[in-house]
């Protein structure tokens, strides 16, 4: 076995019986790394286009945290667990909850209904509003796709318990 076709150190003992779960591939790394701005940068963009056409905080947050997957297979799934830290996932989800209800509880404090834009009195209020609730909708996606990836990755024994 050559030194690109081994196990990295963060995952050694998920490899059972001679199989690889990570090849260091240069040409894989350094693509990863040219694209990865452009791909986030593409999310972004594709969650702030859903106010005006197709596109949104859905599709929008599924780019962007298909950036992390990106990430875990062009570098390995454990360094980039490191790498992000286990508690992204869960405050982009929370972050993301937080102001969806925000937005939608102020227009309700203003007197309106619930996620009715035209309370707060600001020109384009509606534009803005949208465009803050697909942001919304957008870490809540991307945190719940890189905290799955995560889980999916760390896999479950054969006895049904946690490989992580």
């Amino acid at each position: 076995m050559s030194d690109a076709e081994e196990t990295p150190a963060g995952d050694e003992g998920a490899a059972e019986d001679g199989e690889r779960l990570y090849v260091e591939s240069p040409i894989i790394m350094t693509t990863v790394r040219v694209i990865t701005p452009f791909v986030f940068t593409l999310g972004l963009f594709v969650m702030f286009h859903g106010a005006d056409s197709s596109g949104g905080g859905f599709q929008g947050g599924v780019i962007v945290g298909t950036v992390v997957l990106m990430l875990g297979i062009a570098f390995g799934i454990e360094t980039t667990r490191d790498w992000v830290g286990p508690r992204l996932a869960v405050a982009l989800v929370g972050l993301g909850v937080l102001a969806f209800l925000l937005i939608g509880l102020g227009s309700v404090a203003l007197g309106g209904g619930f996620l009715e834009y035209e309370v707060y009195g600001i020109h384009h209020a509606t534009k803005y509003g949208i465009e803050l609730v697909e942001l919304a909708i957008g870490l809540v996606v991307s945190g719940i796709v890189t905290g799955l990836f995560f889980v999916i990755a760390a896999g479950v024994a054969d006895d049904g318990s946690d490989l992580a």
